[in-house]
């Protein structure tokens, strides 16, 4: 069973917006949700896997890569188990597979726990 499974990619315009989702779906994921930060990672073709945007668990203070600042903004319901992004202003340069990810910090792919299986944003120029 895929600890996160995420939702809501597909083909946008450029200046456009698409909100992702991501839930838990395992109990060793839901036990700790409320505690661990949920990010976001992507990862473009031929490039390697970088951050995107974490919340953290307790603080909910969030964080995010410089790249989408003022324009992507990531919130959490740990009630529902489930963590969101919502993805402003689209640039070509946004294109890639976005990953879910929980872990006790998220700034780099090896502080992840667990993973979802990754949802395709197109952005279209």
């Amino acid at each position: 069973q895929v600890p996160l499974v995420e939702s809501g990619g597909g083909l946008v315009q450029a200046g456009g917006s698409l909100r992702l989702s991501c839930a838990a779906s395992n109990a060793a994921v839901g036990r700790t949700f409320g505690v661990k930060a949920m990010g976001w990672f992507r990862q473009a073709p031929g490039k390697g896997r970088e951050f995107v945007a974490q919340i953290r668990g307790i603080s909910g203070i969030t964080f995010y890569a410089d790249s989408v600042k003022g324009r992507f903004t990531i919130s959490r319901d740990n009630a529902k188990h489930t963590v969101d992004l919502q993805m402003d202003s689209l640039k070509s340069e946004d294109t890639a597979v976005y990953y879910c990810a929980t872990g006790p910090r998220l700034t780099r792919p090896d502080d992840a726990d667990y993973w979802g299986q990754g949802t395709q944003v197109t952005v279209s120029s």
